[in-house]
């Protein structure tokens, strides 16, 4: 019997297979970002990339709510930015970042973004987060900081700096935007932005308080491989996958 993380991502998946367990994740990590609170009028996007055409992919329908989003709601796009599948436009920002994101990033299966209250906050400061929790080592030495803001994103050049800016990370901070994370796992990606979120908010909190003790770099970077490995992310989706697909089984259809 498989266990819990062969199960989840599972090589021996069939093309078919593999496609609607991205498209079931992701249709998901939408419902869960409107639980959350993540979604902000049209603003927000989460992609995967089709696991027989890699350059292309999967993402939502512009102006439709998160917590709306069914699996064949989902649109597919290629690498030129034309809608290969699926009925409804899709939002030019996510267009934009999306691919330069994938296309810098070829083990990037899936990449969020999204207008949260606190990434957004806290990226007003243009600074990174500090280990001071034990949830944000996750991103201790493995996240970026965007230090610029033009405006929205509908420049394809936009989008290369920011996926410059990634790097080989695993999440960015855009100064005055918002979050950016990507996984190996659609899951990961979802979970590194719940994650970030959260942990935003404990620095914002924190730092109201007063100024906030750091952990150790020693132990803040051993903690970093027990809570920021893919496996981690994958293991800490899965129950609120649990949670959202019990209470909200239309997802899939």
């Amino acid at each position: 019997m498989m266990n819990m993380e062969e199960e989840l991502y599972n090589p021996k998946r069939t093309v078919e297979e593999e496609r609607i367990h991205r498209k079931t994740m992701l249709a998901a990590a939408f419902r869960l970002f409107s639980k959350f609170g993540f979604d902000n009028g049209v603003a927000g996007h989460i992609t995967a990339r089709d696991p027989e055409n890699s350059n292309h992919f999967w993402v939502n329908p512009y102006a439709m709510h998160f917590s709306h989003i069914k699996v064949s709601d989902l649109i597919l796009v290629n690498e030129q930015n034309e809608i290969i599948q699926g009925d409804c436009p899709v939002n030019e920002a996510a267009l934009v970042i999306h691919s330069a994101v994938h296309q810098a990033r070829p083990d990037a299966i899936a990449a969020a973004h999204a207008h949260s209250t606190y990434g957004q906050i806290w990226s007003t400061t243009g600074k990174l987060l500090k280990p001071i929790t034990q949830d944000s080592c996750a991103f201790y030495n493995d996240h970026s900081l965007f230090d610029d803001y033009t405006g929205v994103v509908y420049e394809a050049e936009e989008g290369e700096r920011i996926a410059k800016a990634l790097g080989n990370n695993k999440a960015s901070i855009l100064r005055n935007h918002g979050l950016l994370t990507v996984g190996n796992t659609v899951e990961e990606a979802a979970w590194w932005f719940i994650s970030m979120e959260r942990a935003c908010r404990e620095h914002v909190y924190a730092h109201a308080i007063g100024n906030p003790i750091e952990i150790d770099k020693e132990y803040a970077a051993l903690t970093a491989t027990q809570e920021g490995p893919p496996e981690a992310g994958i293991l800490q989706f899965k129950p609120l996958f649990d949670m959202i697909i019990k209470e909200q089984p239309d997802l899939v259809n």
